[in-house]
C-alpha cells in the first residue's frame, strides 16, 4: 500500500469534520463529496489548515520523537514488542511499525499541506481577507517545510510530491530525489513561508516569520551553511519574544506557551499526546518501554552537568523514569518542536564551526547558566564542538535531537557503535517500494 497515496483518503474527512455541521448537512455524505469542493470558503479553509496541524500533531505524538530518541544512547527499551527492540538495537526491518507509521504521517501532513497550497489560493469569500489567506498559506508551507526536512533527515531523499493526491494517477512518476534536491525543497517552501507569514504575535502553537526563520537555522546547520545557520539563529534569537526561561522545568511547566517556545505542538483530552506513555511506570498509567539510559541519570544528577535539569527524571532505583515534560495532564502536555535553547546552540556550533570561538562558549554558557551548570572550560574548536554535541544531549534529553545530531555529524560509529553509514537513514516501509513502480529498488542500501 502506497502512503502517499493513503494520504488523501482521510484528507476531505478530517477537513470537513472541523466546518459547520450546519452547511454540510443537508449535502452529500462526507466520502461522497468531491476534491475540488473541499476547501471552497473561508470556513473550510481555516478547517484545512487545522486540519494540517493535526497531521503534524499526529505523528509528533510518538512515532517520530522515538525514532530520535531510542536509536540513541540516552533512551534504553525496557519492554518486549519487537519494534522498538528493533530501533533500540539499530536493527530496523522494512516494516518496523513505527518507522512505516512515521514516514506513513509525514506524507500524509504533506498532503493535506499541498491541498491548502493547492485550494486556497482559488477561494474568493469575502469573510477571508487578503491578509487571513496569506497566513494560511504560510503556515501550510510551514509545515510541509518541516515535513520534508523530517523526511529527508530520516529516510535521505524522498519523493517530492507538490500536488494533492487525489487519484493513484497522482503519483506516477514521482521519483526519489537526492537528500540537497529534497533540503532544497525545504529552503524553498521556508522561503515561501516567511515571505506570507505575520510578524510574530502571542502564539506559539501556530507558525510565524520566527518559526520559519528558526527552522531554517537548522536546515543550514544539517547542511554545514555555518553563516546562514549563524544568521537565521540570530535572528530569532534577538527577537524579544523569547528567552531562556529559568529554572529549566519553568519552560514546561503552566502556563503553557513560555518564552522557551518558538513552536509547540499542543493536546487536549479529544487530541491525546501519546508519547508520554512509553515512559511513565504502570503505576502512573504508562507503559515504561523507554526508559533513560545508566549514563543519562548519571548526568542528569551531577551538578556540574545536568544542573537543575534533573527535574527530568523521577523514581528511584531500577524505577527511574523520564518525566516527559508532564506537569499539567497526562496526555494533554504540548511537543516542542522547536525551542529557544535550540537556537543559542545552533548558533554556538555554527560559529564554532567558523572559529568564533569566544562568542561560540557565549552561546553555550547561556544554555548552561540557564540550568545552573559552571561555565564551559573548553577552549580549543575541537573542545567547543565536544562541549555543544554534549550539551545538546543533556539539553534535549527526550526530544527528537540525539539520534539525529549524531548522524548529522558523522559521531554514529563512535558514539553508538553503527558504523555503516547505510544504518544512519531509515528504511522506507516494504509497502511502498512493493507497491509503487516508481521505487522499484530504490530502498536505502543495505535494506
Amino acid at each position: 500500500m502506497n502512503y502517499r497515496f493513503l494520504a488523501a483518503a482521510s484528507l476531505l474527512t478530517l477537513a470537513l469534520t472541523f466546518s459547520s455541521c450546519e452547511k454540510y448537512l443537508s449535502q452529500d455524505p462526507n466520502y461522497a463529496v468531491p476534491a475540488e469542493t473541499a476547501i471552497v470558503d473561508a470556513n473550510t479553509s481555516r478547517a484545512a489548515i487545522i486540519g494540517t496541524y493535526d497531521r503534524l500533531q499526529n505523528y509528533y505524538a510518538g512515532n517520530y520523537p522515538t525514532l530520535g530518541t531510542i536509536t540513541a544512547d540516552l533512551v534504553v527499551f525496557n519492554g518486549t514488542l519487537s519494534q522498538y527492540l528493533q530501533l533500540d538495537q539499530n536493527a530496523i526491518p522494512t516494516d518496523n511499525v513505527t518507522t512505516v507509521a512515521a514516514y506513513q504521517g509525514i506524507y500524509r501532513t504533506i498532503n493535506s499541506a499541498n491541498n491548502v497550497i493547492t485550494s486556497v489560493p482559488a477561494v474568493t469569500d469575502p469573510l477571508l481577507s487578503a491578509a487571513e489567506k496569506e497566513k494560511i498559506l504560510g503556515e501550510a508551507y510551514f509545515i510541509r517545510a518541516l515535513a520534508y526536512f523530517d523526511l529527508a533527515r530520516g529516510w535521505g531523499g524522498v519523493q517530492l510530491q507538490l500536488t494533492p493526491t487525489l487519484t493513484i494517477d497522482g503519483i506516477k512518476g514521482v521519483k526519489r530525489s537526492t537528500v540537497d534536491q529534497t533540503y532544497d525543497q525545504v529552503l524553498a517552501d521556508l522561503v515561501e513561508a516567511e515571505r506570507l507569514l505575520p510578524e510574530d504575535a502571542n502564539t506559539r502553537n501556530r507558525a510565524q516569520k520566527s518559526t520559519a526563520r528558526a527552522l531554517r537555522a537548522r536546515l543550514h546547520l544539517y547542511r554545514k551553511q555555518w553563516a546562514d545557520a549563524e544568521a537565521y539563529a540570530t535572528q530569532v534569537i534577538s527577537n524579544t519574544k523569547y528567552q531562556l526561561v529559568s529554572p529549566y522545568k519553568t519552560f514546561f511547566t503552566a502556563p503553557f506557551q513560555s518564552r522557551e517556545s518558538v513552536l509547540e505542538l499542543q493536546f487536549s483530552n479529544n487530541d491525546r499526546n501519546t508519547f508520554w506513555n512509553l515512559w511513565y511506570p504502570s503505576s502512573q498509567g504508562g507503559q515504561f518501554t523507554l526508559k533513560p539510559s545508566a549514563s543519562l541519570i548519571a548526568r542528569l544528577n551531577d551538578p556540574n552537568v545536568g544542573g537543575n535539569r534533573n527535574t527530568l527524571i523521577a523514581g528511584t532505583g531500577a524505577n527511574v523514569y523520564g518525566v516527559l515534560y508532564n506537569t499539567v495532564g497526562i496526555s494533554t502536555d504540548p511537543s516542542y518542536v522547536i525551542r529557544i535553547a535550540e537556537l543559542y546552540l545552533i548558533r554556538a556550533e555554527a560559529r564554532a564551526q567558523q572559529n568564533k570561538l569566544d562568542d561560540a562558549v557565549d552561546d553555550l554558557d547561556a544554555v548552561r547558566a540557564r540550568a545552573g551548570v559552571p561555565a564551559s572550560t573548553a577552549v580549543t574548536q575541537a573542545e567547543i564542538l565536544q562541549a555543544i554535541e554534549d550539551e545538546n544531549a543533556i539539553e534535549f534529553a527526550f526530544e527528537s535531537h540525539r539520534w539525529f545530531d549524531l548522524v548529522r555529524t558523522g559521531r554514529a560509529a563512535a558514539v553508538l557503535g553503527v558504523s555503516n553509514p547505510n544504518y544512519w537513514l531509515f528504511p522506507l516501509p516494504y509497502s511502498d517500494v512493493l507497491s509503487d513502480p516508481d521505487l522499484e529498488g530504490q530502498n536505502n542500501p543495505g535494506y
